[in-house]
């Protein structure tokens, strides 16, 4: 019998979208569509139900581009793909290009508002852009005392959340570009989401804390790791996404597992496990992203070219 060190429930079901890993992946509001950065044939737009692969999308034609990172609009229409020097606007039904961008400096990360309008850009100078991606031209500029390490928008893009290399996650008011709260932490903050209707916060960073909190307040609500009496549990939380109602959360790990949260008791509901490619040896995936799905099912992408079904 294997032993593997790892406790959770095992994947129901995987699907291999690249034969060699990937640099990033994003999963639609409703888990049936995915954006895949590929580190051999670059980025493509995939059919999670039937794990079809439907176009190819890269910023150039005949090279393939290595995608940093992607986002969908919360209604799904739209979907814009990053590298760390331009950004692409994409119909997501018949998967053409809408607009071309050159970035305004390095892109570590990207969120895209309501109707594929405009794009949230993380950067590497210190700021955070709210970029008008079909017309062009920065609406506000956010600033920060180092690099943008992730962003997200609500779903009416009045909130953002930033965190950044000063170890910091912040909250934004967009309409007047206040920071509104701020929490601290240890290390650099990788992850960062948001509700859909903006009431709740998760932030998180390298190998430490990991928090809920109340957007209203700046209370942090929750902690999920890091806060342990005795054996303090270092996780770094890669990927998060909060479900439509906002009433639990879903995080990927570095480690390879995906957890499923209650949001009003910071509770954890479901643990697993996800798919290696080999059975031996240090090859455990970190969690690119994860989704809920309309139809029950949870998906996570690992960053083993690997998407995971759960149930």
């Amino acid at each position: 019998m294997l032993l593997t060190g790892c406790s959770g429930d095992s994947p129901d079901s995987w699907q291999e979208y690249t034969a060699q890993g990937i640099y990033s992946a994003t999963l639609s509001p409703d888990g049936s569509h995915a954006i895949v950065g590929s580190t051999q044939h670059g980025g493509s737009y995939w059919d999670t139900r039937r794990h079809e692969r439907l176009y190819d999308w890269n910023h150039k034609q005949g090279e393939y581009t290595n995608i940093v990172d992607s986002s969908f609009s919360p209604d799904g229409r739209f979907a814009a793909t990053a590298s760390s020097i331009d950004l692409v606007l994409w119909n997501t039904d018949d998967g053409s290009p809408i607009w071309y961008w050159i970035a305004p400096a390095e892109v570590l990360s990207i969120a895209l508002s309501n109707n594929g309008d405009y794009a949230l850009l993380g950067l590497g100078n210190h700021q955070a852009v709210y970029f008008d991606i079909k017309n062009g031209g920065i609406l506000r500029t956010l600033l920060h005392p180092a690099r943008v390490r992730s962003v997200a928008l609500d779903n009416t893009a009045s909130l953002a959340l930033t965190g950044d290399d000063a170890y910091a996650a912040r909250l934004w008011d967009m309409s007047s570009g206040k920071e509104l709260h701020s929490v601290s932490f240890n290390n650099t903050v990788d992850t960062v989401a948001l509700s859909g209707d903006g009431r709740f916060a998760f932030s998180s960073a390298t190998l430490d804390k990991a928090y809920i909190w109340d957007t209203r307040s700046g209370q942090i609500l929750h902690t999920l790791s890091g806060d342990e009496m005795l054996w303090q549990k270092r996780i770094s939380y890669i990927s998060a996404r909060f479900s439509n109602d906002g009433s639990q959360l879903l995080t990927g790990s570095a480690s390879g597992s995906v957890q499923l949260w209650d949001v009003s008791t910071g509770k954890q509901l479901r643990k697993w496990q996800t798919k290696k490619r080999e059975a031996y040896g240090p090859t455990s995936t970190s969690i690119e992203a994860v989704g809920f799905g309309n139809d029950g099912r949870y998906y996570a992408i690992g960053s083993n070219g690997l998407i995971n079904v759960l149930r």
